[in-house]
């Protein structure tokens, strides 16, 4: 009787991972956060939005920043890598997975992920990997329209808007610089782009406010997540650098992750 129970109780092990109604999965991945309450809005907003907007799938997520990792492991939340993750929905069945980011340039990050799936493509019969929320002169045009409605300045009045963004040493630092110029093609001249860690700087940015006499600037972080250099660097740093200079300062602290039509943008991108 003991063998009729071991291999019934092994029959029903092998079909919770082989026998499931749909064999596809899709994993969003972030970059991650330490701030709870960004990630409430941000993180957890989209990954509720995807789940809703594709019940067809099972539904997972993974983070890329070990330092993330590992700080929120010390307060007993476990997130676990892009690898890990896909290697886990393997071990569970899956032989098809659709990977989106939130990032939002192709820079390391995206090559980290890219590298990842690489490692596990033979695991699987098919990975798909989505593009990050910067990828096309689409993309651009898409993002430029939603922040320019969203935080409105009036030109007349000398008011600029300054979106900040982190940035990156390699070649996808140029999408800043793409939407920067974007921004002033489209006639939107007192709306600019700059970053903490790339192109365009802090310092031509300032430029661009002084040639056109600025009077007032609102702070955006460019940012998916509104944390550690949203809260330190650009609501403190850069803020009291700009008053220094004479300009009134305020600041519009939330991650783009937070705004509804900017998550639609990530959903059309798990479409396609």
């Amino acid at each position: 009787m003991k063998y009729v129970y071991y291999y019934i109780s092994l029959l029903v092990l092998l079909c919770s991972a082989t026998c499931r109604a749909q064999d596809t999965s899709l994993l969003m991945v972030h970059f991650g956060t330490t701030y709870d309450a960004t990630r409430q809005k941000t993180i957890d907003a989209i990954n509720q939005k995807v789940r809703e907007a594709f019940p067809q799938y099972d539904f997972a997520e993974a983070y890329t920043s070990r330092i993330v990792m590992k700080r929120l492991a010390e307060r007993g939340i476990k997130k676990q890598s892009a690898q890990e993750m896909m290697l886990k929905l393997r071990g569970e069945g899956y032989r098809k997975l659709i990977v989106q980011p939130s990032f939002i340039i192709d820079g390391k990050e995206m090559d980290m992920l890219r590298r990842d799936v690489e490692r596990v493509r033979p695991f699987f019969d098919e990975i798909r990997i989505g593009t990050p929320l910067l990828y096309t002169v689409e993309d651009a045009e898409h993002v430029c329209d939603i922040l320019v409605k969203r935080h409105a300045a009036d030109a007349k009045k000398r008011e600029h808007v300054v979106f900040v963004g982190h940035g990156t040493e390699g070649p996808a630092t140029a999408l800043y610089s793409q939407l920067d110029y974007m921004l002033e093609a489209q006639g939107h001249g007192n709306y600019h782009v700059a970053t903490i860690e790339g192109y365009p700087t802090y310092e031509t940015m300032l430029a661009k406010l002084k040639a056109q006499k600025a009077k007032k600037v609102t702070l955006v972080p460019l940012l998916f997540v509104a944390g550690d250099h949203a809260s330190n660097d650009i609501a403190v740093e850069w803020k009291e650098a700009l008053e220094k200079e004479g300009l009134t300062v305020g600041t519009a602290i939330e991650g783009l992750g937070e705004v509804p039509e900017i998550q639609d943008l990530y959903i059309e991108k798990v479409k396609k």
